[in-house]
């Protein structure tokens, strides 16, 4: 095994940092990171011991430490197609994917493993991830992408994400199907925590009690308080208990296929993905989840410590990624770089992997 080097952009609170570092047979360094929020930056330089270089927009590619793998969590800004200039960096200008463009093409790495929102995929008809694609192409490297959802991977949390894998030679790779499904919130979750800053409020203690006192399938909610010219008003305020024990509350809005209001996990439920403007709630323990069990949710160690508010905390919990994602995605990079397995015809490759 190799020693690799890795630089981690767009870096959060160390997600794929501690991906890689987990990796101890590969030997990786991380030899810069790069991240912009001034909180997430005291939240790296506590664990970590190092504080990232803030605006990577501002960093020059040659003042980047040389590395073998480049790691990025890029936000999907809309891609400026203003110029409408020859070359690939016309269409990618003015956006953060264009710093991620321009440090490949100076520093030409090994690899390099990207991440984004599943929605990436269909943005614009498609049109975004083609100009991702082309424009990753251009550069001379191999590339495969994939949705992967890290309720396979360990975690009571459906969260699908889009990753993307490059080499700089062309290569044979697959990505890790992730085998572990079965994860339910009460793995994570600590009972006998009564924390009540994490009650919810009387109002949702309240239509969940009357929800379960109720024997109908599907209740209906007072929706008198709310104005009788507002969709809540107009279409009534409903509750259903799904197969899969999560509590959903939906506006009766049939053409808009009744839209849902609040979403209530518990602790025989996965949770849903945790975004930066949304924990996770029971219904049973009638409470959010603390950030200790957040931290769970997204695979991150135990020794991981916040230095800054709860609220922060749940903030960049929810923008980073799910640890043992990465971790399963850069240990097949390494395989497959390290094998250099040609890409064939599916029926020969097939022959030569069972041999």
């Amino acid at each position: 095994m190799g020693n690799y080097k890795f630089i981690d952009l767009f870096a959060g609170i160390g997600g794929f940092r501690i991906a890689f570092e987990s990796l101890s047979a590969h030997n990786m360094e991380c030899v810069f990171s790069s991240e912009i929020d001034k909180f997430a930056r005291e939240v790296y330089k506590h664990n970590f011991g190092d504080i990232p270089a803030g605006d990577i927009t501002k960093i020059k590619a040659s003042e980047i430490p040389d590395f073998d793998i480049l790691a990025a969590g890029f936000p999907c800004q809309p891609f400026s197609y203003a110029g409408r200039l020859e070359g690939f960096e016309d269409k990618v200008r003015g956006t953060l994917f264009f710093d991620i463009v321009r440090i490949l093409k100076e520093k030409r790495p090994k690899m390099f493993i990207l991440e984004n929102v599943k929605g990436l995929k269909s943005h614009k008809k498609g049109e975004t991830l083609k100009i991702i694609e082309d424009t990753l192409k251009q550069l001379d490297y191999t590339i495969y992408w994939e949705i992967l959802d890290s309720y396979d991977f360990g975690v009571p949390q459906y969260r699908q994400r889009w990753f993307c894998v490059g080499f700089d030679k062309e290569i044979y790779f697959e990505f890790p199907k992730g085998n572990q499904r079965g994860k339910v919130l009460r793995d994570i979750v600590d009972i006998n925590n009564n924390d009540e800053s994490l009650k919810l409020s009387q109002f949702e203690i309240d239509r969940i009690n009357f929800h379960f006192s109720s024997n109908e399938v599907r209740v209906k909610h007072d929706n008198s308080k709310y104005a009788p010219n507002t969709k809540k008003g107009k279409y009534g305020i409903y509750s259903y208990l799904k197969p899969d024990n999560t509590l959903r509350f939906h506006i009766g809005d049939k053409a808009k296929t009744q839209i849902q209001e609040a979403y209530y996990s518990s602790l025989d439920s996965v949770a849903p993905a945790i975004i930066a403007s949304r924990e996770p709630k029971l219904w049973d323990l009638k409470r959010r989840l603390s950030v200790e069990e957040c931290k769970r949710l997204q695979g991150f160690p135990e020794w991981f410590e916040f230095n800054v508010s709860n609220v922060q905390a749940k903030k960049q919990l929810g923008n980073a990624v799910t640890v043992p994602v990465v971790r399963a995605i850069v240990d097949k990079m390494i395989y497959y770089y390290e094998a250099n397995i040609p890409i064939k015809e599916p029926e020969q490759l097939i022959l030569e992997l069972k041999c």
